[in-house]
C-alpha cells in the first residue's frame, strides 16, 4: 500500500518534539490516531538501543492499512526531541500528548471530528490523563493499562515477577532473606523522599520527579471522566499490568467500553507460548505485535468511522 510520511515538530512547553506523520496514499482527510508509547526513553517507534520494541510502529502500519492518519513522535530528549528525558515528569508526559494532540487536530491532511488516542503502558496512562479532560475524542484505546494506583502496581509487579526468576536468583533471595516487594516498598519510600527532578539511586541517575508522579497517580479518577467510547485491551500472560484491570476500566468509565484480554500475550503485545516470563521479551520482539491485537485496534477504530 501507498502510504506518505512527512516529519512534524511539535512545540510544547519550551522543548521541540519532532515525529511522523503517516497517511494512506488515497485522498485525505483521514481519520486519525496519536500513538502514545511505553514508559522509558524510547523513540517514536516504541524502540531503545537495548531493546527495540517497535510497538508504536506496527500499531501505525495497521491503523494506515485500515485509513487513519497516524502521528508518534520522539520523547523529550529522545532521538530528535530536544528536552532532557530524565528531568520529564509524568506530567510533562501528558503536556506533550496534548501539544500533539492539537498538531494533528490542525494537519489539512486531518479530518479533526476523528481523532483517537491509542496509548500503550506509560501511553495508555496518558491517553487517559488527556481524554479526561478532551470532550472532542472519537475514542481512546488503551492497551496494557494499568487502572491502580502506580505504587500498587510496581507492588504487583514484585509479586508477579519474583516467582519466574531463574532459580539461581530465587536462592540467592531466600539466602539474603529478600522479600520483593518489601525491597519495592523500601524503594519508594526513597523516592518520595527526593525533591529534585533527577536523582541517583543505586549508583545511577534516574528521573525521579516521574517517578513521584507515577507513584502517586491512581488513573480511576480521570477514567471515570472519559465520555468517548474506549477500546481496553491487555494480554492475558502480562506480568506488569494485571489484565484484570479491563474489567475495572470497563466499570469505572461512564461510555462504551469494548474490553478484550488476549489469550498467551504478555505486556509487550507479542504471543508469548509457556509460563509468563520477562526474560523472553528479548526473543518475543523478533516477532511482530500479535495480529489478535492489532486486529482488535483497527477494528475497534474503523467501527468507530463507521457509526
Amino acid at each position: 500500500m501507498n502510504t506518505i510520511s512527512t516529519t512534524v515538530r511539535i512545540g510544547s512547553h519550551g522543548e521541540t518534539l519532532v515525529g511522523t506523520l503517516t497517511t494512506p496514499g488515497h485522498a485525505a482527510p483521514f481519520p486519525a490516531a496519536l500513538v502514545l508509547p511505553g514508559s522509558g526513553p524510547v523513540d517514536r517507534d516504541s524502540d531503545v538501543r537495548q531493546l527495540r520494541l517497535g510497538i508504536t510502529r506496527e500499531l501505525s502500519d495497521a491503523l494506515v492499512a485500515a485509513g487513519f492518519a497516524t502521528l508518534r513522535y520522539d520523547k523529550r530528549g529522545v532521538g530528535e526531541s530536544s528536552g532532557s528525558f530524565l528531568a520529564t515528569g509524568l506530567t510533562d508526559v501528558a503536556a506533550d500528548a496534548r501539544a500533539a494532540l492539537a498538531v494533528l487536530r490542525q494537519r489539512p491532511e486531518v479530518d479533526a471530528s476523528c481523532v483517537v488516542l491509542v496509548g500503550h503502558s506509560e501511553g495508555a496512562l496518558v491517553a487517559a490523563m488527556v481524554a479526561a479532560e478532551d470532550r472532542d475524542l472519537a475514542g481512546v484505546a488503551l492497551l496494557s493499562a494499568s487502572a491502580r494506583p502506580g505504587e500498587e502496581l510496581l507492588r504487583w509487579q514484585a509479586a508477579q515477577i519474583g516467582p519466574t526468576l531463574p532459580a539461581p536468583v530465587r536462592l540467592l533471595l531466600r539466602a539474603f532473606r529478600t522479600d520483593l516487594v518489601r525491597q519495592v516498598s523500601k524503594n519508594h519510600a526513597r523516592l518520595r523522599a527526593t525533591t529534585t527532578d533527577v536523582a541517583r539511586m543505586g549508583g545511577r541517575r534516574i528521573n525521579a520527579r516521574w517517578h513521584r508522579e507515577f507513584l502517586a497517580y491512581d488513573p480511576r479518577p480521570d477514567l471515570a471522566r472519559i465520555t468517548a467510547p474506549v477500546l481496553a485491551l491487555t494480554g492475558a500472560k502480562d506480568l506488569q499490568v494485571p489484565a484484570a484491570d479491563v474489567d475495572v476500566i470497563a466499570a469505572t468509565v461512564p461510555g462504551p467500553v469494548r474490553a478484550v484480554v488476549v489469550d498467551d500475550v504478555s505486556h509487550v503485545l507479542r504471543s508469548q507460548p509457556g509460563a509468563p516470563s520477562l526474560a523472553s521479551y528479548r526473543s518475543d520482539v523478533r516477532k511482530p505485535v500479535d495480529e489478535r491485537v492489532l486486529g482488535a485496534v483497527t477494528t475497534w477504530a474503523t467501527d468507530l468511522v463507521r457509526a
